[in-house]
């Protein structure tokens, strides 16, 4: 029997100017899905991932379709070459999540595009009109950040947004019970705390108006139901079973906490013996091997990486 395998694709924050830019000079299928990709958004969204400037592609309405396309990009590539293991299940960080469903022909790429889009304005209109941020914490358990939340909150806001790896938590919410996390997770023994440039308060209420568009959205697009390829969801770390939960675990996911390390933990423990990390950077490499440092996982980034696939595979 053949080893079980995944693909995992990158989430926001993974994106960088030059990003996919190898690939579409090199591939005719990677040139195909990037032009499309600007037919379909309505703008020159290769030139942001390959030229930048750097602060128009960090922006959430640019980033995650730019994130998206480059990520499919690169699959659909190594896929034409045959350089993939047959995969079981599909993964991905936050926005990464789409295109693992795409991945396993849960949704085209016309109308994953189309809704990763409409989720990044959906999030940048939602931030705008509250006064969020996030922050990472480093070197704390879940139950010591939970309390460092409840005291730095004083009454606003604040709560686990990402669960990414041992002693990696994202915390999220008001900006001024941000500030104080900051200055109050020393005393609960964090190795650090790093405010990130996001926009706004992701994975929390605040994102509640970003939810009610995008639940919207996904009513008007065609869902396939998974069925050779399984995909796990962020919100709960279990295999969807039908189109209803994905919509749902979608929506979810906007104000909910993603359980990254639980999904990777649920997937080792059933079995899956190789990971490929597909799309730019290698952040989710990074947080495998804080996880389980022994997983096999292969990082394609770039045309380079690829090339050196045969010999790994």
């Amino acid at each position: 029997m053949s080893e079980k395998v995944a693909y995992i694709f990158p989430g926001q924050g993974a994106q960088l100017v030059g990003m996919g830019k190898d690939f579409y000079e090199s591939e005719p299928i990677a040139k195909e899905i990037f032009d499309k990709a600007d037919k379909i958004t309505g703008f020159e969204l290769s030139k942001f991932c390959f030229e930048g400037p750097e602060d128009i592609l960090n922006s959430t309405t640019i980033s995650q379709p730019a994130i998206f396309t480059v990520s499919i990009a690169i699959l659909e590539v190594l896929k034409s070459k045959g350089l993939l293991k047959p995969v079981s299940v599909c993964a991905g960080l936050s926005l990464g999540e789409y295109t693992a469903l795409y991945a396993a022909g849960v949704f085209n790429f016309e109308d994953g595009l189309k809704l990763v889009q409409k989720r990044g304005q959906a999030m940048q209109a939602a931030a705008d009109a509250s006064k969020g941020s996030m922050v990472s914490i480093i070197g704390l358990e879940q139950e010591a950040v939970e309390k460092l939340c409840i005291e730095a909150a004083e009454g606003e806001l604040l709560s686990c947004a990402n669960f990414n790896c041992p002693g990696q938590i994202v915390i999220t919410g008001n900006v001024d019970a941000c500030k104080r996390s900051l200055e109050l997770a020393e005393k609960y023994g964090a190795m650090k705390a790093i405010e990130l440039k996001v926009a706004g308060a992701f994975h929390s209420e605040m994102m509640q108006s970003a939810a009610d568009e995008l639940k919207a959205a996904l009513q008007t697009c065609q869902i396939n139901e998974p069925k050779e390829i399984a995909v796990i969801a962020n919100v709960s770390a279990e295999y969807y079973q039908n189109k209803e939960q994905i919509s749902q675990g979608l929506v979810r996911q906007l104000t909910g906490a993603v359980l990254w390390q639980k999904c990777m933990e649920k997937l080792l423990a059933d079995g899956i013996a190789k990971f490929y990390e597909i799309g730019p950077n290698k952040v989710l490499t990074g947080l495998m091997r804080r996880i389980n440092r022994r997983t096999d996982i292969v990082n394609i980034s770039d045309v380079e990486s690829m090339k050196k696939l045969n010999g790994v595979n």
